[in-house]
């Protein structure tokens, strides 16, 4: 195994990311003719993301993971999960969708952003000739989520969007199998590949990762409204969505702008779309900065609040309170601690204590 491959394992197994099926050093990587695309004079174009990478022959994507091979857009890496493990589901974090169940996450390497404060970098900066894999087809991911007693897959860790085909595929099986489909995504994707992909994905946790468009092009390197259209397409073709803001010291924590991202939510979504605050931990590009103070994430929580938003939460924080609360009667519904449900008074998508109706994916 390279010294690349090795710094990649020991920062997956640092992640919490340890492979539950063996991941191994590769020298090759699974292709299949990728989707969304079209023959541009003697090149190719991407057209599965606002990116739309143009590419000539032997050239690959921004994203890593898209290659033209022959003048056939192919993705790289398809059935080779470079990270395969059971988590919680509300590790993703998605506090509305089945609490306490059991979500059976992949990924591949790859994504079509540039976050400087990825935390994730080793897989999600890399292309599947780079990480250690493991193969596993779509029918093999839904025959181990059962094995091992999950009602989800999650597609989740790298940026999911970027091997779309994998996901795809793997979706279909698991929805005739009985199985959700969560992702965990940046929402960079366009339309036409979203809407066939919701007709299989029950829900996701979406990064608005800031509500400025100068701030995604220097922290992020890409652009704010596809992601907000891509939200707003989400909700509308029914899938149920929650929203994380990871709020950065020096660039996402300005209140005007987290006030302005939050009417945005409220008046575009509802005020039942639930909103998690995530502290950041100095990481790769911006391993400088501090930890984002807890009383900013208060801040940012009491704006959310203000303006009507009805579940609001704080992320990467120990201690904080992260039971859901009725917006009715005021009493929690769901209890946890850390990731662990330690009570659930919702009934039939309803609060036990009142008879209010709660949103989200409660039953399996």
């Amino acid at each position: 195994m390279t010294k690349r491959r090795e710094v990649l394992k020991c920062a997956l197994s640092a992640m919490g990311m340890v492979a539950l099926y063996p991941c191994y050093a590769s020298s090759s990587s699974t292709t299949k003719r990728a989707m969304y695309w079209k023959a541009k004079g003697g090149s190719i174009q991407c057209t599965l993301c606002p990116r739309a990478c143009v590419l000539k022959p032997g050239q690959t994507g921004a994203c890593r993971t898209r290659k033209n091979k022959g003048n056939t857009l192919v993705t790289l890496g398809y059935s080779n999960p470079c990270a395969v493990h059971v988590d919680p589901i509300e590790k993703k974090p998605l506090y509305h969708v089945m609490p306490g169940s059991r979500a059976f996450s992949i990924a591949v390497a790859g994504c079509n952003l540039r976050c400087k404060n990825c935390q994730n970098y080793t897989i999600s900066q890399a292309n599947p000739l780079e990480t250690p894999n493991a193969y596993m087809p779509p029918q093999e991911v839904v025959e181990k989520a059962i094995k091992e007693k999950c009602t989800t897959i999650a597609y989740t860790y790298s940026e999911p969007i970027v091997w779309y085909e994998y996901m795809y595929d793997t979706a279909v099986l698991a929805r005739d199998a009985g199985l959700k489909n969560i992702m965990v995504t940046c929402g960079y994707i366009n339309p036409e590949p979203l809407k066939e992909l919701c007709k299989y994905m029950d829900a996701a946790n979406i990064d608005l990762k800031s509500f400025s468009e100068e701030t995604y092009k220097k922290l992020n390197a890409g652009r704010l409204q596809p992601v907000l259209d891509a939200i707003k397409l989400s909700r509308e073709l029914g899938m149920w969505v929650e929203i994380t803001n990871l709020i950065v010291p020096k660039w996402t924590d300005n209140p005007d702008m987290i006030r302005k991202m939050c009417i945005w939510i409220r008046d575009t979504l509802g005020k039942d779309v639930p909103l998690h605050f995530s502290r950041f931990h100095p990481m790769y590009k911006l391993a400088h900065l501090y930890p984002t103070p807890t009383d900013v994430l208060k801040k940012a929580k009491k704006i959310a609040e203000d303006e009507g938003l009805r579940y609001v939460y704080i992320g990467n924080v120990a201690g904080t309170d992260s039971n859901t609360y009725c917006p009715k009667c005021k009493k929690p519904v769901v209890k946890r601690m850390g990731y662990l449900i330690t009570g659930n008074n919702i009934k039939g998508g309803k609060c036990k204590f009142c008879g209010n109706s709660i949103a989200g994916i409660w039953d399996t």
